[in-house]
């Protein structure tokens, strides 16, 4: 897998990205699967040194024992949904590196449930890990990130632009990073910090594996074709060359870009659109066309 995705990378963007990530440090939560492990290890390919981030410790030994042929690369136990594991992250990197260029806040969950059925317990899991996550370790790493003039990256989806159905707690922690982040950006419009709010579509991972029920238990089977989907290593690289780039904001795929405009130009209509769409889902928990059209007969009779 590390020279499956060390070629892909360079193969694609070759020196320009080496050049500007050689001997960077880079810190990446989530970093035990998906687009978190597909970045560490691109990352660690263009000899970067890497701080994996992750609450497996297991997966982390492998992977930075894997990586290290490739460069410097640590790794963290770390829920960033607890205040002190990532202040300890950041510690950590300090006492190793002295330093920090890069924050990836990948780490996140989801989940699949209308909100009338849900226990609230799921928002609450969902908003600790993808948003207060998010804020711990910026607010942690920011003191070194305006330092190196460095870049810190929020990855939302089009669910923090536009919201998904069954998906309250989902969207709203992804607003919320998008809110937060875009604040910071502003406050540190002349200091010379990066902020980047990165939004890929649907991703082949393993978040809708483990996203959460209505009664807060994992999925286990993902409800999509997960190979039809953009990979977790075309998105990582695409998430590097912006960050070379230093791009404010970037939404990945065909679909993604025009929910937004769609949203904005049609939003009535795209609301429709976006639940059908939805309940095509297997097991989904929307209401089907013919379910729908049952109920209004019945009603009219």
């Amino acid at each position: 897998m590390t020279k499956k995705h060390y070629l892909y990378g360079i193969l694609l963007y070759g020196m320009d990205n080496r050049d500007y990530f050689r001997d960077k440090v880079a810190i990446v939560t989530g970093a035990s699967s998906g687009i978190g492990l597909a970045t560490a290890t691109l990352l660690a390919g263009y000899k970067a040194k890497v701080v994996l981030a992750a609450r497996s410790e297991d997966k982390l030994d492998a992977i930075s024992k894997e990586l290290s042929a490739l460069s410097d690369v640590i790794y963290v136990k770390t829920d960033v949904s607890v205040e002190e594991d990532c202040r300890n992250l950041i510690e950590q990197t300090i006492i190793r590196f002295g330093r920090i260029d890069i924050l990836v806040n990948n780490a996140g969950i989801s989940m699949r449930a209308l909100f009338k059925d849900l226990d609230l317990n799921v928002i609450r899991r969902l908003m600790d890990v993808n948003f207060w996550g998010t804020v711990y370790c910026t607010k942690f790493a920011l003191p070194y990130l305006l330092e190196s003039k460095g870049s810190v990256v929020g990855v939302i989806s089009t669910a923090g632009y536009k919201g998904l159905p069954g998906r309250t707690g989902y969207s709203a922690s992804k607003f919320a990073i998008n809110g937060f982040l875009d604040t910071l950006r502003s406050e540190h419009l002349y200091d010379g910090l990066h902020v980047m709010i990165y939004a890929p579509g649907f991703t082949e991972s393993n978040i809708r594996k483990t996203a959460l029920l209505a009664d807060g238990s994992q999925q286990g089977e993902t409800p999509r074709e997960e190979g039809k989907m953009m990979s977790s290593e075309r998105v990582a690289q695409i998430m590097l060359n912006h960050i070379r780039k230093r791009s404010r904001r970037a939404t990945l795929t065909f679909t993604g870009k025009l929910l937004l405009v769609l949203t904005r130009l049609f939003p009535i209509i795209t609301d429709h659109m976006e639940y059908w769409y939805m309940a095509r889902e297997p097991n989904s928990p929307f209401m089907r066309r013919s379910e729908i059209m049952k109920r209004r007969r019945n009603h009219q009779e």
